[in-house]
């Protein structure tokens, strides 16, 4: 995939705040201390981003844009529902350091109101007829296995983690 340059900044940007956040505490650390560890200036921060927060769901969203890019279909029966959260939980074990953090940070509220708009926007457009509340349903899911696993250290596989999800979700697809 490739980057125009003004992700390579973002990048850049997102970087900085979690090797920060590494280092200090989420609350010590200012937009001063984000645009010089990631070689640039404030004004650029700001042109990119309002808050610190936005560099996060930033973060979310650029992650979620790569798995979307390499799904490419909608689920139709179980084994695209598991190899969907497969993906997923891979995803999620593979970034388990940044996700530390920021729980650390008391910040993991902002995952939850990611997922909980990315699912929506996915219902509304795959399942107009659905209840407007299920995707909820899936987001607090995925959020609360999640961040427990992540507690844990996230032992066993990502594979184990899909398989137990789609069968609490009982699909009968």
């Amino acid at each position: 995939m490739e980057y125009a340059p003004e992700e390579y900044t973002r990048h850049y940007i997102v970087v900085a705040l979690f090797k920060l956040m590494s280092a200090h505490e989420y609350e010590k650390i200012s937009v001063t201390d984000i645009a010089e560890k990631a070689g640039v200036g404030r004004a650029t921060f700001y042109r990119y981003f309002k808050r610190k927060e936005d560099v996060i769901e930033y973060y979310f969203a650029h992650n979620t844009r790569e798995f979307l890019f390499e799904q490419r279909y909608y689920p139709r029966c179980r084994a695209d529902y598991l190899k969907i959260a497969r993906d997923v939980f891979e995803k999620f074990q593979k970034n388990k350091d940044c996700f530390k953090l920021i729980r650390r940070a008391h910040l993991e509220y902002l995952y939850l109101d990611f997922l909980n708009k990315k699912l929506v926007e996915t219902f509304r457009e795959e399942y107009p007829d659905q209840s407007l509340y299920q995707p909820y349903l899936f987001a607090g899911m995925i959020f609360n296995v999640s961040m427990a696993w992540l507690d844990d250290g996230c032992p066993g596989s990502a594979e184990k983690m899909a398989e137990m999800f789609v069968d609490s979700i009982n699909l009968t697809v």
